[in-house]
């Protein structure tokens, strides 16, 4: 899974295995032609950061996967490929959903432990998350967040961490962001029924935290109604039944 420039480094032995700091993530970001320009961070979260980032003037979000200062296992070499593959995980379901026609981030390029994909906001700050927003009008943004479930999956994409952390809005709709614990209901290897009760699992809890945010407002789906419905629809083969 290592790109072919991680590998040859490895081999020569010019690799360093520590966490890059900012001036040499925003080098290796401009070095590796996903920027033409830097602007500044925009956040910070458990496994990555985002950049705010300008490509011959043109926005965009740029996120980088940190190579050691994560939860998940790993040393040197071991650690750069997973957090690659995350990468490149996270950019194969973004480009998925995008061609669903799913409210994400279009994803733009991929290299290495980092991926470009378009900004959420405008000049003065990036969109911001549900999560801290007061709705004045709840009703139509949860029929809208329902819809955007159903799109993805339709596409072959369940989000696998959906919460209100996790959904922006961005002139006046709901985009989904952060899809690397995501789960692609057409991978290959696994029994139909198996992926299709994954999904199913992922969807209930996705839908349960929504539910956890949408209850200040007096407003809930019915959960297992809204799975079921979805899960019909991707159980193409009646493998369900």
């Amino acid at each position: 899974m290592l790109d072919k420039s991680v590998q040859w480094r490895i081999d020569s032995g010019s690799m360093r295995f520590e966490e890059p700091g900012y001036r040499t993530t925003v080098e290796g970001i401009l070095a590796t032609g996903l920027a033409t320009e830097v602007v500044g961070l925009l956040s910070a979260g458990k496994e990555a950061d985002v950049y705010l980032t300008r490509y011959h003037g043109g926005p965009l979000a740029v996120k980088v996967y940190r190579l050691y200062r994560t939860s998940h296992r790993g040393g040197r070499p071991v650690k750069l490929d997973r957090m690659s593959w995350l990468a490149a995980y996270e950019f194969e379901l973004l480009r998925m959903a995008w061609k669903g026609g799913a409210r994400v981030p279009t994803p733009a390029k991929r290299v290495e432990n980092m991926l470009a994909m378009r900004y959420l906001g405008d000049e003065d700050r990036a969109a911001p998350r549900l999560q801290d927003v007061r709705l004045d009008d709840p009703e139509p943004a949860l029929a809208a967040i329902v819809d955007g479930v159903v799109q993805m999956a339709v596409a072959g994409v369940v989000h696998g961490d959906l919460s209100a952390f996790n959904i922006l809005l961005y002139r006046g709709e709901p985009w989904f962001i952060d899809l690397p614990d995501g789960f692609r209901v057409d991978r290959l290897g696994a029994a139909p029924w198996r992926r299709l009760q994954q999904a199913s699992d992922l969807l209930t809890r996705g839908l349960t935290a929504v539910n956890v945010y949408f209850r200040k407002y007096g407003l809930s789906i019915e959960v297992d109604g809204t799975v079921a419905r979805i899960v019909e629809r991707l159980d193409r083969r009646g493998v369900l039944k």
